[in-house]
């Protein structure tokens, strides 16, 4: 998803079912919050989904969020540490580095938090163009997490422009999800969010690293061979708890899911 600071949030009203309340702002970070007391890094997944259950429209999935969906990707941005999402949707969804407002980086600061959270790109090649925007254009020195074989040679033709981890396991030509937690955490940056795309959503859920999913729901119907939120070769049955559920007059649904156990 592309990350402009969202200009066009006034007007958008969020209702919790359940209570049938109307959600402000603070009452929105409450519902988001980050458990207390972490020790290990926390995955939070955060995806749009049409009603069909596609995970995009013409490659990318800008074209199924509204308003209430910006508001929510703004409010799980400022809330975590860091921002992992895979280096191809990066550069499909044209991200640049996070933006914070002043109140926004307020509250990271009461928090204990650094003004800005690093986006993390996740690359097996480790092929990164000099001039993508998430390097370009941002206040931050981005993270990349790619495997040991790929390592030496993307610390070399970056430069500088990104700090380059290494994230590989026993297999030094795969990058190891539990190894970038490992190292996300040794920085301190326990408070994770995953943007996707589907592949390294995937890769979480069949690793089991997936604590929670965050998932908006757009009135809207794709059809096609559009891609699903998550993808890959293995297969899990993973419980997870409805921790909420929000709607707007779009017809948005927003729902939090946490892992069972």
């Amino acid at each position: 998803m592309p990350d402009p600071i969202p200009t066009d949030l006034d007007g958008t009203h969020f209702t919790l079912l359940g209570e049938n309340a109307v959600v402000d702002d603070d009452r929105l970070t409450a519902l988001y919050a980050y458990p207390a007391g972490l020790t290990r890094c926390f995955v939070r997944g955060n995806m749009i989904a049409s009603l069909d259950g596609g995970a995009a429209t013409d490659g990318k999935s800008g074209g199924l969020g509204g308003a209430g969906d910006r508001r929510v990707f703004r409010t799980l941005r400022e809330l975590a540490d860091v921002i992992v999402v895979g280096a191809g949707t990066a550069r499909a969804e044209n991200y640049s580095g996070a933006q914070m407002t002043l109140a926004q980086r307020a509250q990271r600061q009461r928090r204990g938090q650094s003004e800005v959270p690093p986006i993390a790109l996740v690359t097996r090649s480790g092929h990164i163009e000099h001039d993508l925007p998430v390097l370009t254009r941002t206040e931050v020195t981005p993270l990349v997490l790619t495997c040991a074989d790929a390592a030496d040679d993307t610390r070399t033709r970056l430069a500088g422009a990104a700090e380059v981890i290494t994230c590989s396991a026993t297999d030094p030509a795969e990058v190891d999800p539990a190894a970038m937690l490992a190292a996300l955490g040794d920085r301190g940056l326990l408070r994770v969010l995953c943007e996707g795309g589907p592949t390294l959503t995937g890769t979480f859920v069949d690793h089991e690293l997936l604590d929670e999913l965050c998932l908006t729901t757009a009135p809207k119907l794709v059809g096609g061979a559009a891609p699903r939120i998550a993808t890959g070769s293995g297969h899990v049955l993973t419980s997870m708890h409805r921790a909420h559920l929000i709607s707007d007059a779009d017809g948005y649904l927003y729902s939090r899911y946490t892992r069972v156990g």
